[in-house]
Parts: structure tokens; sequence; C-alpha cells
């Protein structure tokens, strides 16, 4: 087979084999197309290190359907390299005439049930800014092939993401991870440029972060910016116990397509510990129950959003219309209250009000952190005033779950605020009071 195809110099190293392989930096570096043409090329086996059939995982943090994927992409690729009579594109997959296959997968609850993902040659996750640490932890060993490959692209958005710290701060042995830029594609769009040079005279700020790829404290416009920034200075997102002599107060925003979030709180001695951090899509409330018995705390009061008590609204995290949030979590043996309902804004001034008191657990609320750094106001009206609202996105349902436990924390109910059963003696490194 003779394939004629065109590769900025910065990316021939796809071509050669190691572990890891990397791409990160600003937008119109040309990533995705590069890598995508390199794995079809590859999956012919006429490379050296890459000869026989490979089976090609092309995966996400969340897919939902076949659309979010890279199969369009690489589809187009296809027929732009001429190799229609080698590749056979299918509907949910895209098949060799040698055995290559590429299929197509998002990270979140798929990881464990992707038919011999622990067979695959070489995994490609984009928009790997977006991956949890729980699905780092639950990939990489699984691809556990001999000479099987980890290739990820990613915009950098946020220094503390998993994926900035685990490639690019501490980066793994046979890892080549690059940071690139505009200048580095060749066939750099002119209207892309134009783009360009518009933002980088109008916000340099802004330019640095989407053009030449360099991290962000928190997202532009983020709500609790100031407030992350102190509690980081002042080393209140560290390592935070669990005082086994308190109970653990539990703070939820919910959904199912969308997220449900569910904050684990701890009151000690004037100071919020907020110990713990679960979200997830998808799963009906029962899921979300064992969740929290397996964690094996010594709960109190669970509270739920002003709407827990509506049984249609939550019908399917509910796993049908007969009974309610609320009504499900009582007949379990919870202790369930309502956080009372409030204006966004109030909420949110209340969060900020009581996140110089807050400790949070530097390793199991990451994601809860995450959502809170990217937290953010809703772009300007048409007319140019500044939307006070913020932006629905995969944050708010973090950054709502943290709302509701600071309205609660703010103004606290007797039994919110138990003393401990007994007293521990703990160590003078221990937050535990």
């Amino acid at each position: 087979m003779t394939i004629t195809a065109r590769f900025p110099p910065a990316f021939e190293f796809l071509f050669e084999p190691h572990r890891y392989k990397g791409v990160r930096g600003g937008r119109g570096k040309g990533a995705s197309w590069s890598f995508g043409k390199a794995l079809l090329i590859l999956g012919t086996g006429t490379c050296q290190h890459y000869l026989g059939p490979l089976r090609i995982l092309c995966a996400r943090e969340t897919q939902k359907s076949i659309a979010d994927s890279v199969h369009t992409l690489l589809s187009d690729q296809v027929k732009a390299l001429g190799m229609q009579n080698f590749y056979e594109v299918q509907q949910n997959t895209i098949l060799g005439k040698n055995g290559t296959e590429f299929i197509f997968a998002g990270l979140k609850h798929n990881i464990n049930n992707i038919k011999s993902v622990e067979g695959c040659d070489i995994v490609w996750i984009e928009e790997a800014q977006s991956v949890s640490k729980d699905s780092w932890a639950t990939l990489i060993p699984t691809i556990r092939k001999e000479r099987s490959e980890i290739w990820a692209s990613w915009n950098d958005i946020l220094e503390t993401d998993d994926t900035h710290q685990r490639f690019v701060i501490n980066p793994p042995p046979d890892a080549v991870i690059k940071k690139l830029t505009y200048r580095d594609n060749p066939w750099f769009p002119e209207v892309l440029r134009i783009e360009m040079e518009h933002l980088r005279a109008t916000d340099p700020a802004a330019y640095q972060h989407v053009w030449e790829g360099e991290c962000r404290s928190a997202v532009e416009g983020a709500i609790y910016s100031k407030e992350i920034e102190q509690a980081t200075k002042e080393g209140r997102i560290c390592a935070v116990p669990c005082d086994r002599t308190r109970p653990v107060h539990t703070f939820w925003d919910l959904g199912y397509e969308d997220k449900t979030a569910i904050w684990f709180a701890q009151p000690v001695n004037g100071w919020y510990h907020f110990i713990d951090y679960l979200e997830d899509s998808g799963r009906t409330i029962e899921w979300y129950l064992i969740q929290l018995q397996q964690r094996g705390y010594l709960y109190g009061q669970d509270w739920l959003p002003h709407d827990g008590i509506d049984a249609i609204i939550h019908h399917r995290i509910a796993g049908n219309r007969e009974r309610s949030i609320e009504q499900i979590m009582r007949a379990a043996g919870r202790s369930v209250r309502l956080v009372p309902k409030m204006y966004v804004l109030d909420g949110i001034n209340a969060a900020r009000s009581i996140f110089p008191q807050c400790r949070f657990d530097e390793t199991k609320c990451y994601e809860g952190l995450r959502a809170l750094r990217m937290y953010q106001w809703g772009p300007p009206a048409a007319s140019g005033k500044l939307r006070r609202e913020p932006l629905h996105d995969a944050a708010s349902h973090g950054a709502d779950g943290f709302r509701g436990a600071a309205i609660t924390l703010r103004n606290p109910e007797p039994e919110l605020a138990a003393q401990p059963i007994h007293h521990i003696p703990t160590g003078v490194n221990s937050w535990m009071g």
C-alpha cells in the first residue's frame, strides 16, 4: 500500500515506539488530525515496530454516543488519505482488511466493560485534560499488552488537573510529551490566524491560555478563584482525615443525565472539614446509597436540594415516578433534610462567607475542588451588561452541592453541630480537634 500524507515535523515522534505519547498546548496545533492520520497509517501494519493488525481504542472521559467521539474525524481522514479500499467505516467502528480495529468509548462508566480493552495495542485519549484521576488509575494498568501505548492530546486548563500533574509535572518512564502551538502547524488556517491576532491584541491573558497553552490557576471568570487561591496559600487544601468521633453530613445536588454531586463534611471546632466527594451520572439513587454505605462513615444528616421531594423532576434517578428521592432515602433509614430554597447569588455569598473556615481533603475532594475552580459566570448579555448568573456546565453540580452545604453550615441546626461521641487524642499534624 502506498500512502501519501503530510505531517508537521513536530508530530513525527508518533511513529516511534514509546509507552506514552502526548501533545499539549494551545488551539490550532493540529494534534487531532495528526493523531488520527498517524493511527490510520499505523493500522495498516506497514510501519516499522507496528507490524500486524492493531486494536486501537479511541476514548475520552465521557462519551454518550458515537457522535461525541473521533469517529467522524477518522472517517474523513480515511477518505482524505485514499484508504477506502483498506478501511471499512461502520456505524460504531472502523475495520481494516488486515484485522485492525478502531473502537470508541467513554472512560467513565465503561472502562471495565470495553471488550478486550486489556488487548488494546494503542489507546488515544482525546481532550485528556478532562480525564479524572480515577479514570487514569483504572485505564493505565488495564492497558498491559506487550509494547502497548497510551496516546493523549489535550489543551491545558488548570495546573491541578490530574492529566497535567501526571504527564507534565511527574512524567512516567518512556513518555514523550510535547507542548506545541499554532506555530508548529505549517497549515495553520488564515481564519484562525485572524482570530488569534485579535485575541492577542484585546485580551493578552486569554491569548496566553487559548493559543499558547498556558495553564490558569482558575478558569476565566471563576466565581471562587480568590477563595480557592487563599485556601491554597493557607494550606487548607491538604490531607484532612475523618474524625471518627463525629458524624459526617452529606450535601447533594441531584441529576441523572447531568451529574449527581455529594459533598461529605464534618463541623469540627469552628472549622468545616470537607473530607470526601462523590459525583457520577446515569446512576439511580440505590447506587449512591450503596456508595455511601461502603465508605463506612458515621452519618448525620443528608441534605438534599429543595426539589428532592419532587418525584416527577427526579424520576430517572429515583427509578420511578411513585416516590421522591427524599422518600426513598428515608425508607432506607437515612436522616434526610432539605436545603432551604435561596437565590443563587445569596447562596454564592453564603459559600464565600464560609470559605475561610473550610478545609478540603486534596485527594478525596479532587473532583469537587475542580468543580469549584471551574465554576464561572456566564458571558455578558447582548446589552454589554455582565450576566450575574453562573454557567450551567459540568462544574455546576459540584458547585451547587457546595452552595447547599454553605447555606446549611452557616446556620447550623443543633444536630448538625453535634459534639464528638468521645474524645480521641490526635497528633499535632492532624486537622481533627
